[in-house]
C-alpha cells in the first residue's frame, strides 16, 4: 500500500476535497452511488461553474481528470482495475492517472512466453507469481520500490511521448541534480545509459491506456534473480524483452521519497493537461466500485491467460540422464500450442531404458499442460508401475523433462 496516502470512509468522500479538486470528488461520489452511471462514466455531473461546456444528458467540466491511487499491493488486482478502467470509463470525456504498486510479482507482456522470460523455479520457491498483462511490451519485476503510472486517454490523445515528459519534468522538479531523458524507445534513462522506467501500452477502438514503471528502491538483486529463462531450447516468435542495466533513483537521489515524489507526479500531470485533478484512494476489490472487477481478476489469475495464452513455441534440447552405473545423452523435441504438449519425441539410448518406456513416457505427455506439477501427475502411474533399476532410470528422465518445463 502507498503508506503515504490517507484512506476515506465512503461517507468522508464528498467532504474532503474542496475547491480545485471538487471536480474528481462529485466523480467519486458519483462511482459510489450509481454502478449504472460508473460503467459509463457519461458527462453527468453535479458541478456547474464558469468552466463547464455543454454535452448530451448534461454539463461537464472542461478541466476534468482524475487521479486514482489503488489500496491494494496485488499485481491481478491491480491489472484487473486496468482493465476496468479501459473498458467503463468514457475516456472521450476525461483523462485518468493511476497510480499503483505491487508486492514482487513478474509481469510479461501480452505476447511473450513466460518460460523464456522469467525463472520459473525461482520464482517458486521465492512465493512471486507471474502475470500476464493485456499491453504488449517485455517482462518487468515489481515489487514495493517500483512505482506504476497508467494514463488513460482517448485514442486521439493517445501520446506516450507526453505521458513521459510528465514523469521526467516531475522528478527534475523533485530532484533537479536528476539527468533523465526519454528514449526513442519510450524508456527513461538515468545519466544517458540507466534504465529507470519501461513503457508498455493498448489501443482499443476509442481508448487507449500507456503504462510504465518508475524504479525508486527497487530489490535489484531479486530483480535479477528472476528475470533470466527457466527453459533452455525455446523456439518462438513471442515477443522477446530487451535486456538493459537499470538503476533506482534512490541510489543517485538518496533523500527522494514517496510523498515527495508522488505529490510531484500529481501536480506535473495536472500542469502538462492544464487539470486540477485530485488524488482518490481506491479499493480494486470494491464490486460496489467496480462491478464485475473480481471476474476480471480471476480471469487473469487463470493458468488458461497467464501461460495458455502463450504463442506458439516449440523445445529441442539434449538431456544429460545418470544413475549409479551408467550415463548417457537423450534428445527430446516438443511442440507446444496454448501450453499444452501437441506433441512429444524423446530419443533415449536403448540400452538406457527400453523404448517401450520412454515410449509411455512420450504418449502420458501428450496433451496435457507444458506444466511440471501437472505432468508429474500424469507419469505417476506409470512410474509406480516400474520397480527395480527400470523405475529409477525412467524416475531419473521424468525429472529431466519436467526440469525443461520449469
Amino acid at each position: 500500500m502507498f503508506s503515504v496516502f490517507r484512506s476515506f470512509r465512503p461517507e468522508e468522500l464528498k467532504r474532503v476535497r474542496r475547491c480545485s479538486e471538487s471536480d474528481a470528488c462529485v466523480v467519486m461520489s458519483n462511482i459510489r452511488r450509481s454502478s449504472s452511471l460508473l460503467r459509463r462514466f457519461t458527462c453527468r455531473t453535479e458541478v456547474q461553474s464558469s468552466r463547464t461546456r455543454s454535452c448530451s444528458g448534461g454539463v461537464f467540466p472542461s478541466d476534468v481528470g482524475l487521479v486514482l491511487k489503488s489500496q491494494s499491493t496485488d499485481v491481478f488486482q491491480n491489472l484487473a482495475l486496468e482493465d476496468w478502467i479501459d473498458a467503463n470509463v468514457d475516456l472521450q470525456q476525461r483523462g485518468v492517472l493511476l497510480l499503483w504498486r505491487n508486492r514482487p510479482a513478474v509481469v510479461i507482456g501480452r505476447h511473450q512466453n513466460p518460460w523464456t522470460e522469467c525463472n520459473l523455479p525461482a520464482m517458486r520457491r521465492m512465493g512471486i507469481p507471474v502475470a500476464r498483462r493485456r499491453s504488449g511490451g517485455g517482462t518487468v519485476f515489481h515489487d514495493l520500490g517500483n512505482l506504476n503510472l497508467t494514463f488513460f486517454a482517448s485514442k486521439k490523445e493517445y501520446d506516450r511521448r507526453r505521458n513521459l515528459k510528465v514523469v521526467t519534468e516531475a522528478l527534475r522538479r523533485v530532484s533537479p541534480a536528476l539527468d533523465v531523458q526519454a528514449t526513442d524507445r519510450f524508456d527513461i534513462l538515468l545519466n544517458g545509459h540507466l534504465k529507470i522506467s519501461g513503457t508498455a501500452s493498448r489501443l482499443s477502438r476509442k481508448s487507449s491506456y500507456h503504462h510504465c514503471t518508475l524504479l525508486h528502491s527497487a530489490d535489484r538483486s531479486a530483480l535479477s534473480a528472476v528475470l533470466r529463462p527457466s527453459c533452455p531450447g525455446i523456439h518462438s516468435n513471442a515477443t522477446p524483452s530487451v535486456p538493459s542495466p537499470v538503476a533506482n533513483l534512490l541510489d543517485h537521489a538518496p533523500t527522494l521519497q514517496w510523498e515527495e515524489l508522488l505529490d510531484g507526479l500529481v501536480h506535473q500531470y495536472n500542469a502538462e493537461f492544464g487539470l486540477s485533478s485530485a488524488s482518490s484512494l481506491v479499493d480494486p476489490t470494491d464490486e460496489s466500485t467496480f462491478p464485475d472487477i473480481s471476474r476480471m481478476e480471476k480471469e487473469l489469475r487463470s493458468w488458461d491467460w497467464t501461460f495458455g495464452k502463450t504463442p506458439k513455441f516449440s523445445v529441442q534440447t539434449q538431456l544429460e540422464l545418470t544413475d549409479s552405473s551408467a550415463r548417457c545423452s537423450a534428445q527430446l523435441h516438443m511442440e507446444v500450442k496454448n501450453g499444452l504438449i501437441q506433441s512429444c519425441e524423446l530419443q533415449v539410448p536403448a540400452d538406457w531404458l527400453p523404448v517401450r518406456l520412454s515410449g509411455e513416457l512420450t504418449d502420458s505427455l501428450v496433451g496435457g499442460r507444458f506444466c511440471p506439477q501437472r505432468a508429474a501427475a500424469g507419469v505417476a502411474a506409470l512410474l509406480r508401475a516400474q520397480s527395480g533399476e527400470l523405475q529409477s532410470r525412467l524416475h531419473i528422465l521424468c525429472d529431466a523433462v519436467m526440469s525443461v518445463m520449469g
